[in-house]
C-alpha cells in the first residue's frame, strides 16, 4: 500500500486483512496508524473494516471479496458496517493514530478529493490483493466520462466501453491460432456485445500455461488486437505472458 505513493490523508477507509488474533491484529493496526492515521483533519478518521467480520475467512477468495466490497462501497456511497466489532480490541492502541472502526453504517457521498479505499486481504493461496481504488470521473467531467475530447482535441476513451478479451493456449503457436479462430468467429457476428463476449471468456476458457489479454474500447479496437495477436505482431492493449501452473507445495 505505501508503494501506491498515495498520501494518508487521501485514503478514506481500509478493507483489512484482520486476523482477529492478539498477534495479527495490533501489528495491522499499527501499520494502518502509521501510513494512513497521521496528519489527517479533525472528524476525517481513517476507517477501518473487514468482510471476515461479516462473513468468516473466505480463504482463496479473500482477496478478490475485499475488492468487491469496496468497489460496491463506492458505487453505493456508503461504508458497510462490519459487524461483531463493536468494542474494539484492546491489544491496540488505538490513540496512536485516527483510525476508527467502522462500527456503523456511514455515507461517503463524493467530495473534494476523489474517494480512494486501500484494500489489504489475503488467504491460503488464491486472490491475494494488496490495493488503492479510487472512483472514476464523474460522468460529464472534462469530458472524459462520455468519450469525447479534452481541450487539445484528443479523443478519450470511455471508461464504460474498454473491456478486455483473455485468450489461453498451450503453447505460442497455439494462441496465435485461438486468436485467429476467435476472431473469425466473431467477425462473423457483429451483434455480439465486447462486454458479452468478454464475460463468456473469462467465466469459460481453459486456464492453460500461454495466455494473452486483448483490451481496447470498441469492438473495432478489440479485433485489431486479436488480429496483432494472431500474426504476432505487436499491437496497443495487447498484453501477452506465461502462466506457472505447477503443484504449490
Amino acid at each position: 500500500l505505501v508503494s501506491a505513493g498515495v498520501q494518508a490523508c487521501e485514503v478514506d477507509v481500509v478493507e483489512a486483512h484482520g486476523t482477529g488474533t492478539r498477534l495479527g491484529d495490533p501489528i495491522e493496526a499499527q501499520a494502518l496508524q502509521a501510513t494512513y492515521g497521521q496528519g489527517r483533519a479533525e472528524g476525517r478518521p481513517l476507517w477501518l473494516g473487514s468482510l471476515k467480520s461479516n462473513i468468516g475467512h473466505a480463504q482463496a477468495a479473500a482477496g478478490v471479496g475485499g475488492v468487491i466490497k469496496m468497489v460496491m462501497a463506492l458505487r453505493e456511497g456508503v461504508l458497510p458496517r462490519t459487524l461483531h466489532a463493536e468494542e474494539p480490541s484492546p491489544h491496540i492502541d488505538w490513540s496512536a493514530g485516527r483510525v476508527r472502526l467502522l462500527t456503523e453504517e456511514r455515507e461517503w457521498p463524493r467530495a473534494e478529493h476523489p474517494r480512494r479505499a486501500a484494500v489489504s486481504s489475503f488467504g491460503i493461496s488464491g486472490t491475494n490483493a494488496h490495493v488503492i481504488l479510487e472512483e472514476a470521473e464523474a460522468a460529464g467531467a472534462s469530458g472524459a466520462a462520455d468519450g469525447g475530447t479534452r481541450d487539445e482535441g484528443t479523443p478519450v476513451l470511455s471508461g464504460t466501453d474498454i473491456v478486455g478479451w483473455p485468450v489461453s493456449a498451450a503453447s505460442a503457436d497455439a494462441l496465435r491460432a485461438q486468436a485467429e479462430r476467435l476472431g473469425a468467429h466473431l467477425a462473423d457476428r457483429p451483434g455480439l456485445a465486447p462486454a458479452d463476449v468478454a464475460l463468456s471468456l473469462a467465466t469459460t476458457r481453459t486456464a492453460l500455461t500461454r495466455r494473452a489479454l486483448v483490451i481496447g474500447d470498441g469492438r473495432d479496437e478489440l479485433l485489431a488486437g486479436l488480429t496483432s495477436l494472431s500474426t504476432g505482431q505487436p499491437g496497443n492493449g495487447l498484453v501477452k505472458g506465461t502462466a506457472d501452473l505447477g503443484t504449490k507445495p
